[in-house]
């Protein structure tokens, strides 16, 4: 059966994780922070590439706090 062209900008929380090489409880507190936007789809969550792209892309003008 053949994908809807929709979901194919879609990425399950496993390929997030997967290349961002973070933990799954990492994952679940920036979605339940709001910082990851991502949809929930049944019991799971789906992540637009889109979306993921804007995550990783650093914000200009804003720089880290030297901790």
């Amino acid at each position: 059966m053949r994908k809807r062209e929709s979901n194919n900008n879609l990425l399950t929380l496993t390929e997030v994780i997967e290349r961002l090489k973070i933990t799954r409880r990492t994952a679940y507190n920036w979605i339940k922070s709001g910082a990851l936007k991502a949809s929930r789809a049944g019991r799971s969550y789906r992540v637009s590439a889109q979306d993921l792209e804007t995550f990783i892309k650093p914000t200009p003008g804003k720089k880290k706090r030297a901790g």
